[in-house]
């Protein structure tokens, strides 16, 4: 059955995709939004990259920057993703081209459109000139998503309440002894993970920052470097929702560290935040339209406290969603050792971060 959704007006197909005849499932779904494609000519890359779902790249033969992307949403992770509102948020952020089209949702997934590039990897995001590009695409990321959801503003962060409901759902047992042994040794339990939690608010509550639409999820590789046009553009937007100003820039920090061999001493250093931090400010001045503005040195200081305690509370996220994953992803990776990675770190950090003031 072919329909189109009637809250984002998307065409919507009846097609399951299965892992084991994925290039199958993706052709018939290409089928309609590709229908003068060869299928003779078609091709298939598939990125190995993502940890929470599987994406097969699409193209014709010799035209590779017009891929489209088939995803497969990951196993139970409707239990910790609102797929409706991830769909939306595509579509207002496509609009603003801060996202490529959304061509079709099927049962388990959508089909959209491929920024051609590179995604960073550690040494690649220490790049000054790449840096200032990241800056100016937060700040248009935020500004593009002002009515995400058909609302004009919010005023509180969506954090706390996102955190609670994973909280309330984190398993308690696993029957793998090589995970629970692991689970037993390096993770809270819940009632430590709720007090961890109602901290990190209070911390992040008393700085007063601004409410934004937010990514969530500025890990290095959903960032999307094109050399020719000197352009970043960020994908995969199903963690994203209201959240504090400067999270998206904490978020990324932490992820300095990168994933397949993460280490946290690449977190960047004050010295290196500072030129960041003070770009994004210049350049969020100018998205608001001032001519006259002046950034001082208070001012960087402020958003370099807000930023790394924000830092904290996204290892803390990460940590508690890698336990969701490690219950119920089918993809090989050791979610629970992650999970303790991450709460680590946390902890770590809060110890520097959490008595900063600004």
């Amino acid at each position: 059955m072919v329909s189109v959704d009637s809250d984002c007006g998307v065409l919507t197909l009846d097609i399951t995709v299965t892992e084991n005849n994925i290039e199958n499932d993706a052709k018939r779904i290409l089928q309609h939004i590709r229908p003068s494609w060869n299928q003779d000519d078609m091709r298939f890359k598939v990125f190995t990259d993502g940890i929470t779902n599987k994406l097969l790249g699409c193209y014709q033969k010799g035209d590779f920057d017009n891929m489209i992307l088939v995803r497969v949403n990951g196993e139970g992770s409707e239990m910790i993703i609102d797929r409706d509102a991830e769909h939306q948020t595509f579509q207002i952020l496509a609009a603003a081209n801060c996202a490529p089209p959304l061509h079709c949702m099927f049962n388990n997934g959508i089909a959209y459109g491929f920024f051609p590039g590179l995604p960073l990897d550690e040494e690649s995001v220490r790049v000054p000139k790449i840096q200032r590009l990241i800056a100016e695409e937060i700040v248009r990321y935020h500004s593009a998503c002002k009515k995400c959801d058909g609302k004009q503003a919010h005023t509180r962060s969506q954090y706390r309440d996102r955190m609670q409901h994973w909280i309330n759902i984190t398993p308690t047992h696993f029957d793998d002894p090589v995970k629970q042994e692991i689970f037993e040794k390096e993770i809270p339990s819940r009632d430590e993970l709720q007090k961890e939690l109602s901290e990190i608010v209070d911390n992040l509550e008393s700085l007063n920052m601004k409410i934004v639409f937010s990514h969530n999820d500025l890990l290095l590789k959903n960032i999307i470097y094109n050399k020719k046009e000197e352009t970043v553009h960020f994908i995969d937007y199903e963690y994203a929702f209201y959240n504090y100003e400067a999270y998206d820039i904490g978020d990324h920090f932490a992820e300095y560290a990168g994933m397949d061999e993460v280490n946290y001493d690449l977190y960047p250093s004050k010295e290196e935040q500072l030129p960041w931090l003070r770009h994004y400010l210049e350049s969020k001045a100018k998205s608001e339209g001032k001519l006259k503005f002046e950034i001082t040195d208070k001012d960087v200081e402020k958003l370099y406290v807000q930023t790394n305690k924000c830092a904290c509370a996204a290892h803390f996220y990460w940590g508690v969603w890698a336990l969701l994953q490690a219950e119920h992803s089918v993809i090989d990776f050791d979610y629970v050792r992650y999970a303790g990675i991450r709460l680590a770190e946390y902890f770590r950090r809060k110890k520097e971060f959490f008595p900063l003031t600004a």
